[in-house]
């Protein structure tokens, strides 16, 4: 693509790119290295606060109301009746196991509803605490759009429970006002929502990343597929596709599309790809795809944008089984080792910071130009990697691996779904992200990730290391914490969910210890741009208690080239007679 017109699609299209960008990785049980199924998810907002969520469980009286307020502004949107039960959330995961994860398209911005109160974020958290199956959050998910509208735009869903995983694609279907002669009201008649929800097959693993990924797919025929007319059978295990009854023929009335039926594409009907959704979006997928999948180069033009004809496939099979902890790797992606690595090109300064600080697109000399938008980014609230297993009591299956800050510098922690109370450091209103609160968790980690980013390569070696070594502790500790819980369990629930409180709430506040006293060894270690000697973590001294000499590493050799390069001879060591 040309430069110029490169440009003209940027200036065209950045507009409608969604302003929470964040990555979801799917992974079915026959994929995992332990049979577990596990989803992973990234908040990635610049307003967004790292904390750990938490709905106890309830019983409720019948009138009551449950407020739904919008994610991204916290206004008010209405209310709707409570159920009778609630179920308890902890984060994205529920007490049995179902766990959610989003990312937002945008999609086509006349598809907006100003009359719907349920936002996205809403209905993650109504469909988890009243769902004890992925089958029964889709469901739970599908009766509140018709029942309420959708309030927000174009969002991807992985749903998972202990022994599957889905991705649900909706979007709104607008405003028409209508005058309504039996409520003598002025309803909108395209209240609700149009969706696709695919499970995804058994030793497979899918990823969206702030673009629509489903394409075409089966409709109905009884066995495999079903519409929302054919709510009821959801439940068939045999049942892997669920569609809106009017997802195809909505967008026929819109002109969105007017071909065969069994050629629709939910992707190009509501939100059309085009260079920053393949760029910005599909090629952090590209990114995690390519680690466990040969043959992922001849998507390389898509996924830059080039040729978007070739469109990648939902799901792959990987050449691997994986686990928790390669997930964490996948959100620490910054294109390295390709022709696109953050951390090489001039932008990344002397000491190879693969960041770039916003804006995402900026313009210079009449031209528009880009940052690349990678997996791992500096403002990500939280991020998780939900871990579901179906050979365990739900209390102990569950473990939600969860990080504050950038996912780059942060420590995934395990918390059990059982724990009976947050960890006080990481809970929920301690702190937020007007307020400092010195030793809360997301403070924490942003002031060593904000000391890492000054020297980047030098401070990321140390940092990494005490981070797969807390990571790796935590890995060891859970197959003793599983045995021990399950025996505690089988003599005494309640006993069981203490052990695992005191587990997960220690290693928690351990950790936040460990790296409030990472981030002053690293301050005094890199002080000024000098690195001063030690051995094993203790500052070395001469014999009579001054500090031994710190050395003084300047710059890397190719930034010296481009400094001279750009200079000439300006900097040139004069020699005098």
């Amino acid at each position: 693509m040309q430069k110029s017109l490169l440009c003209l699609v940027l200036s065209l299209l950045i507009l409608s790119f969604p302003t929470n960008a964040c990555t979801n990785y799917l992974v079915t049980k026959g994929a995992s290295t332990d049979g577990s199924t596990m989803i992973s998810y990234a908040a990635d907002s610049h307003i967004r606060y790292g904390e750990l969520y938490w709905r106890p469980a309830g019983t409720w009286q019948e009138g009551d109301m449950v407020t739904l307020y919008d994610r991204g502004t916290a206004k008010p949107l209405g209310q709707i009746p409570q159920v009778r039960n609630t179920y308890k959330v902890m984060g994205f995961m529920n007490e049995f196991q179902v766990s959610l994860g989003e990312t937002t398209f945008g999609g086509r911005n006349e598809l907006s509803d100003s009359t719907a109160i349920i936002d996205y974020g809403s209905l993650m958290f109504l469909a988890l605490q009243r769902a004890r199956t992925a089958r029964e959050a889709i469901k739970v998910m599908a009766e509140l759009l018709d029942a309420y509208g959708y309030a927000s735009s174009g969002e991807s869903f992985s749903i998972a429970d202990p022994n599957e995983v889905w991705i649900m694609e909706l979007i709104g279907k607008g405003t028409e006002m209508v005058y309504d002669r039996s409520t003598r009201k002025n309803i909108n008649k395209n209240k609700g929502a149009v969706w696709v929800a695919i499970r995804i097959p058994d030793g497979y693993v899918s990823a969206h990343a702030n673009h629509s990924r489903i394409t075409t797919f089966p409709l109905a025929d009884g066995v495999r597929s079903i519409t929302s007319k054919q709510m009821d059978l959801i439940m068939n295990p045999e049942i892997e596709i669920i569609y809106a009854h009017d997802v195809i023929s909505f967008a026929k009335s819109k002109g969105f599309y007017s071909g065969s039926d069994e050629n629709f594409s939910f992707s190009d009907a509501y939100a059309p790809t085009d260079f920053s959704a393949a760029r910005f979006c599909e090629l952090r997928v590209w990114a995690m795809f390519n680690q466990i999948h040969d043959g992922m180069s001849e998507y390389w033009d898509y996924a830059t944008g080039m040729n978007l004809e070739n469109k990648m496939p939902l799901y792959i099979r990987p050449n691997r089984k994986l686990s928790p902890q390669d997930l964490m790797r996948f959100k620490r992606n910054y294109l390295q080792g390709t022709e696109l690595d953050m951390s090489k090109d001039v932008g990344a300064g002397p000491y190879g910071l693969p960041y770039r600080w916003r804006p995402l697109t900026w313009e210079f000399e009449e031209k528009e130009y880009f940052h690349e938008r990678v997996t791992v980014t500096q403002q990500t609230g939280f991020s998780f990697i939900s871990q579901m297993r179906s050979w365990l009591p739900n209390p102990i299956g569950g473990i939600y691996w969860f990080g504050v800050d950038d996912a780059g510098s942060c420590v995934y922690v395990p918390f059990y779904i059982g724990i009976t109370r947050p960890a006080p450091s990481w809970a929920e209103g301690y702190g937020d992200i007007l307020t400092y609160t010195d030793n809360a968790a997301f403070w924490v980690f942003n002031r060593v990730a904000h000391f890492a980013y000054l020297f980047y390569d030098r401070v990321m070696v140390d940092l990494r290391e005490h981070q797969s070594s807390l990571e790796n502790k935590f890995t060891d500790y859970i197959p003793l914490i599983d045995k021990a819980a399950v025996e505690l369990f089988e003599e005494d629930e309640l006993l069981a969910r203490a052990f695992l409180t005191d587990f997960s709430v220690n290693m928690a506040e351990q950790t936040v210890i460990h790296w409030k006293t990472l981030g002053e060894f690293l301050l005094v270690k890199y002080l000024d741009g000098n690195i001063k000697q030690e051995s094993n973590g203790e500052f070395l001294r001469n014999p009579w208690g001054y500090p031994q000499p710190p050395q003084f590493p300047g710059y890397p050799l190719e930034f010296k080239r481009r400094l001279i390069e750009e200079t000439g001879d300006t900097f040139l060591l004069k020699q005098t007679d």
